[in-house]
């Protein structure tokens, strides 16, 4: 068992040197609720110590990859801002760049071997953006993908606003954010969002996962090390931002309007902008 991981919500299987990393939580299309959030950290930093790991594979049991946020975490939202502006955000860390709802889209980035994400079903809002911090994402076509914090009156602060921007071209990535439109995998990979398509896509990504492994793990690591410095330039500052952010955000009339709207099944009815 490891250390942090709360309801067996992530379990790990190793063999071989590969880690087969799932979410576990499949009645609620692996949503993210605390435990969720806290699980997938844990495991994040159990992966970045175990010296035997030469590649990670990270899906989704059940249906889906991960369909975001716990419909419930919106609701309490609506209601008004926590002290740390996010309320599965947790405490920033002496040393860490991020807080924990941003943590687990960037550890599979800190783990020093290749990540390799296994896409089907739905990555919709947090659950895209874990998708994002994989290396390298092998995703279905028929998988509902989408950056859909807008919907909820919110923006997209768990990194996605850094990796987003790595994989497509800036108007692809307003257009994606600003319209919170759902797109299917197909649609994804001629963006950039899915370095391979794939029916079968927790299969094939092991094998790519295998073929790491066969390679020497302390070149595989250093050039992991090395592509990271230059691609990941810039980081810090760039949660930081996404935290301040979403720290006004969340609780706003109009972000509470957002999620009301949303499960009254009815137009919103926005006031003007005031923040930004």
């Amino acid at each position: 068992m490891i250390p942090g991981v709360v309801d067996n919500r992530v379990t790990i299987d190793i063999v071989d040197g590969i880690a087969d990393v799932r979410m576990n939580r499949a009645d609620k299309r692996n949503a993210l609720d605390n435990a969720m959030f806290t699980s997938l950290a844990a495991v994040g930093e159990y992966l970045k110590t175990n010296l035997e790991i030469r590649a990670v594979v990270l899906s989704g049991d059940g249906a889906s990859f991960c369909a975001g946020l716990d419909f419930g975490s919106f609701q309490v939202m609506a209601q008004g801002p926590k002290s740390d502006g996010n309320m599965n955000a947790g405490a920033m860390t002496e040393g860490r760049i991020t807080h924990l709802a941003q943590q687990v889209c960037w550890v599979w980035q800190e783990i020093p071997v290749p990540v390799i994400a296994a896409v089907h079903g739905h990555a919709l809002g947090g659950g895209m953006q874990i998708a994002l911090g994989a290396d390298i994402r092998y995703i279905h076509p028929d998988t509902q993908l989408s950056v859909r914090e807008v919907h909820w009156g919110l923006i997209p602060d768990m990194t996605g606003t850094l990796m987003l921007s790595r994989l497509v071209r800036p108007d692809i990535a307003k257009e994606l954010v600003f319209t919170a439109k759902i797109i299917s995998g197909k649609e994804g990979y001629e963006i950039g969002l899915a370095t391979h398509l794939s029916d079968n896509p927790h299969t094939d990504a092991m094998v790519l996962a295998r073929e790491i492994a066969g390679r020497s793990p302390d070149a595989v690591r250093g050039a992991k090390k090395l592509l990271n410095l230059q691609a990941n330039d810039g980081a810090a500052q760039q949660f930081a931002n996404e935290r301040e952010v979403i720290g006004r955000l969340i609780g706003h009339a109009n972000q509470a309007e957002a999620v009301m709207s949303h499960f009254e099944k009815r137009p919103p009815n926005f006031q003007s902008a005031s923040l930004f």
